[in-house]
């Protein structure tokens, strides 16, 4: 089996299994590229959450399942680094807190896992990233509720509209598709906030 590059058609056999392959990757690429209708939006998010960390404020992020690990890959970007040196800025997933999840949950129930720490941790000026798929995960509503409650700035990277998750926070990028090529373009939406926040946070000024 080989794939032309020109035309991105395949010629010879193919397995059950590589079709379904080839199916995923031809699905994802439109979404993914949808992203390129957002690019404004993205840009004016990096703006936004670039000159807060910059100030000393600090982002908090939340995801379920799949959406946890996107919403963790942010985190590690801004602790850590990008794409080359330049000083740490404060981030936090709120999933990643095992014992405090796991207390909360127990406690107060798994709708309350991240509000609670959005509540404790949240302060005026923060930003709380949620991300879902579905937008309608309770425990990512509640979060977005205690944002507003502690005067933070939510926003949210959701699957397709109509949903409450996009309708509750106070900005959203909402992506057409199925949920998995969804996530996928959540990933690179994430890749492309942060190398637009870059040049920002390296100057780390306030511009």
């Amino acid at each position: 089996m080989t794939i032309d590059q020109r035309t991105g058609t395949v010629d010879g056999p193919t397995t059950a299994s590589a079709r379904i392959v080839l199916d995923h990757v031809a699905a994802s690429v439109p979404v993914v590229a949808s992203l390129v209708d957002h690019k404004d939006h993205i840009g004016d998010w990096a703006d936004d959450i670039s000159g807060r960390l910059v100030a000393g404020r600090r982002l908090l992020a939340a995801g379920n399942g799949g959406s946890a690990a996107e919403a963790q890959h942010l985190t590690s970007e801004l602790t850590g680094r990008f794409d080359g040196d330049r000083p740490a800025y404060s981030a936090i997933s709120l999933h990643a807190e095992s014992s405090a999840v796991t207390a909360i949950g127990n406690d107060y129930g798994y709708d309350e896992v991240f509000a609670r720490q959005v509540s404790a941790h949240a302060r005026a000026g923060d930003v709380v990233v949620l991300l879902s798929t579905s937008g309608k995960s309770p425990n990512l509503l509640r979060a977005a509720e205690a944002a507003r409650a502690v005067g933070a700035r939510a926003i949210a990277m959701t699957g397709p509209r109509p949903n409450p998750l996009a309708d509750l926070v106070d900005d959203a990028i909402c992506i057409d598709g199925p949920p998995a090529n969804v996530q996928e373009a959540q990933l690179v939406l994430v890749h492309a906030l942060c190398r637009a926040m870059e040049p920002a946070l390296r100057r780390g000024d306030r511009r």
